[in-house]
Formats: C-alpha cells, sequence, structure tokens
C-alpha cells in the first residue's frame, strides 16, 4: 500500500449516478438523509486527495468505506488522479457487485 500525491479526483458518470441513486433512496427514508447522504458520500471522495492508494483493492479497484454509510467508493489511480469508478452499497450480493464493477471496465 502506497500513498499516492493525488491532485485531481474524477469522479466518472457511472458514479455519479450510484451518489444520485444513493440520495434519492435516503430521501425516500427520511427528508434530508439523501442530502446528509450525498454531503458525507462527497466528504469521503475528497479524502482521497489524502488517502488514496492505502485501500485494498477488490474486483480491480481500491475500494474506501464509507464513514458514514454501508457503502464503498470504488477508485482507480492513474498518474496523479485519482478516478471514481463506482459508489455502491455495502449490503448487496457480492455477485451483484461483481457484476457492476465488471461492467465499468
Amino acid at each position: 500500500m502506497n500513498i499516492k500525491n493525488i491532485k485531481n479526483i474524477q469522479i466518472l458518470s457511472e458514479a455519479e449516478s450510484d451518489l444520485l441513486d444513493g440520495r434519492l433512496f435516503y430521501e425516500s427514508q427520511e427528508q434530508g438523509v439523501g442530502k446528509y447522504f450525498w454531503d458525507s458520500l462527497i466528504s469521503d471522495i475528497e479524502s482521497l486527495i489524502l488517502y488514496a492508494g492505502v485501500h485494498y483493492k477488490e474486483y480491480g479497484y481500491h475500494r474506501m468505506p464509507s464513514k458514514r454509510f454501508p457503502y464503498s467508493i470504488y477508485y482507480d489511480l492513474i498518474e496523479d488522479t485519482a478516478y471514481v469508478i463506482a459508489v455502491l452499497p455495502e449490503r448487496r450480493n457480492p455477485n451483484w457487485l461483481s457484476s457492476k464493477l465488471s461492467k465499468k471496465d
């Protein structure tokens, strides 16, 4: 595990869709929780500037668990940029996770 000198974070459109799905799910549970989910996950993603590269790889990508929600942020490192590939719920079937992440290759 190496901490990389990351200067940029790029959230791919698929990961943005994952974030929106999570936000809509939590907002449907209770008003305001969706915004809190969004803000929390964006904060976790921004922490990649400091911590990119320290997370173990799963399904071919680094996996960083969210601090406040049962979600994981999957990312790849290319030069000085962290590319957020997916933001997925941890409580899903591993086969579902694998199929979601294999489509993002």
